[in-house]
């Protein structure tokens, strides 16, 4: 039986998408996640996991844009589905205030 594999990719600041990663594999599912710092970096990640993992379906964090998205899409041309999580206006607020202390913006 195929798995069902799907893809989670996030922003950070000091993340270099070759090194962070990792996966969780169950009998039916294959789990990939991804940290990347840019774009660019996240559009090589995205094809390389949809080519070489097999990967169906990518979620991105809500730091994506749906123009982001958009050249995601375009990138792994059609071979796996690809969305944007978004939260609410509270959530967000918690999450930037999060991000903030971490210093994610101050890099």
């Amino acid at each position: 039986m195929e798995k069902f594999k799907t893809a989670f990719i996030a922003h950070a600041p000091d993340a270099d998408g070759s090194r962070d990663r990792c996966q969780i594999e169950t009998g039916m599912a294959k789990f990939f996640a991804a940290l990347v710092h840019s774009q660019a970096e996240a559009l090589e990640v995205a094809k390389k996991l949809v080519e070489e993992e097999g990967v169906q379906s990518i979620v991105l964090c809500p730091g994506f844009s749906n123009l982001d998205v958009a050249e995601i899409q375009k990138a792994v041309e059609g071979k796996a589905a690809v969305c944007a999580s978004r939260g609410d206006g509270p959530g967000s607020k918690i999450t930037m205030a999060a991000m903030e202390k971490a210093g994610w913006f101050h890099r």
